[in-house]
C-alpha cells in the first residue's frame, strides 16, 4: 500500500487500475461498500486497485471558516484503505488548481493523463469538476469517449435510513457513539500527538494524555469511556474528559485520557483514542474533592462498559 500525490504521474506498475473515485471521509458502510466493488473489479481485471480522497476536503477550500467536521485524517484514511485491501491510496490536493478544472480537464489530465485509470468506480451521487459540472451521468459519456468503466454503486441502508458521514456527524454531536460506530463499523477515534500539559491530572490521580482535536469534528462535550491505542500497538481502557476543563483556569479545549492501570511516559508519543460510551456531560465542580469523587464514579463505570 502507497501513498500517491494525484497531481503527479503514477509508478507505470499502478496505471491503468481501478480508481474508488469519492472523499470517503469516515469510510463508513457506504464507503467501504465503493471500495469493495472497486477492488472486486481490480482483481477480476488483473489490475491494481486505488482509492482516491480529496485534502483538504473541498469544504474546508470553499469555506475556511467553516467549523470542524473531519471523521478521519489522510493518515487514519490511508490504513483503512490498505486493510480495505487497496494497492494505492489517491490523494487529490483540493486547491485553487484542481477547483478551476471543469468536469472534461479533470478526467482528461487527472484521471486518464496522470493516472491512466481502466475505470472508475463511485457513489450515484458523485459530483465532480469546476462548480460540480460532472455527474455519473458526465462520467459515463467520458468513460465511453475515452476508453474507461464506470461503475455506481447505490446507498447502503442501515436501520432503514442511507448512511452517510452527515448522519454519523450528527450521532456524534448528541452523544450517541456508538451509533456512528455502527455506521462506521468501528468506533470514531481521535489520533494526535500526547502533549505536555499543565499536568493539574497528576496531581489529583488521575494522569491524562492529552490530544489537540485539530481538524476532527467535535462530538458532545463530555465524559467518554475510551480504548486507547500506543504506539506500540498495546490497546487499553480508560476514561476521557472531551471539552474545555470547566473546573480550572483557563478553559483549553483538549481530549485527555486517562488509561486504567497504566503508568509511563506518553509524551511525544502519536496515539488513537476511541471513543467508545459517552457517560455525562462536563460539569464545574466547586472542590478538587467533588472532581476526585466524580471521575472515581466515572472510571468505574467505564470499567464496568469496557469489559469484554
Amino acid at each position: 500500500m502507497v501513498r500517491l500525490d494525484g497531481g503527479t504521474p503514477v509508478p507505470a506498475p499502478l496505471r491503468g487500475g481501478i480508481v474508488a473515485l469519492g472523499n470517503f471521509d469516515g469510510f463508513h458502510l457506504g464507503h467501504q461498500a465503493v471500495a469493495g466493488a472497486t477492488i472486486a473489479r481490480a482483481r477480476a481485471e488483473g489490475r491494481p486497485a486505488l482509492i482516491a480522497t480529496f485534502d483538504p476536503h473541498p469544504v474546508r477550500f470553499f469555506k475556511p471558516d467553516a467549523a470542524p467536521f473531519r471523521l478521519t485524517t489522510l493518515d487514519q484514511r490511508e490504513r483503512l484503505f490498505a486493510d480495505a485491501g487497496a494497492d494505492a491510496m489517491l490523494v487529490f490536493r483540493f486547491d485553487a488548481a484542481l477547483a478551476s478544472l471543469d468536469a472534461r480537464a479533470f478526467v482528461e489530465q487527472r484521471l486518464i493523463g496522470l493516472i491512466g485509470a481502466g475505470g472508475v468506480v463511485t457513489g450515484e451521487d458523485f459530483t465532480f469538476g469546476h462548480k460540480r459540472s460532472g455527474n455519473i451521468d458526465v462520467l459515463r459519456t467520458l468513460g465511453a469517449e475515452l476508453g474507461f468503466s464506470v461503475e455506481t454503486v447505490g446507498p447502503v441502508a442501515f436501520d432503514g435510513a442511507p448512511v452517510s458521514s452527515s448522519r454519523i456527524r450528527e450521532a456524534l454531536q448528541a452523544g450517541r457513539p456508538r451509533d456512528a460506530a455502527a455506521l462506521l463499523t468501528r468506533p470514531f477515534a481521535v489520533q494526535g500527538v500526547v502533549q505536555p500539559g499543565a499536568q493539574l491530572g497528576r496531581t489529583i490521580g488521575y494522569p491524562t494524555a492529552n490530544l489537540d482535536m485539530g481538524p476532527y469534528l467535535r462530538p458532545a462535550y463530555g465524559i467518554y469511556a475510551v480504548r486507547g491505542r500506543l504506539a506500540d500497538g498495546r490497546i487499553l481502557d480508560g476514561a476521557a474528559n472531551l471539552g474545555i476543563r470547566p473546573t480550572f483556569e483557563p478553559p483549553i479545549e483538549l481530549l485527555e485520557a486517562y488509561f486504567f492501570d497504566f503508568s509511563g511516559d506518553l509524551y511525544g508519543q502519536t496515539i488513537e483514542v476511541e471513543l467508545i460510551e459517552y457517560l455525562r456531560p462536563e460539569a464545574k465542580f466547586d472542590t478538587l474533592e467533588a472532581l476526585q469523587a466524580q471521575m472515581a464514579e466515572d472510571c468505574e463505570r467505564a470499567r464496568t462498559l469496557l469489559q469484554p
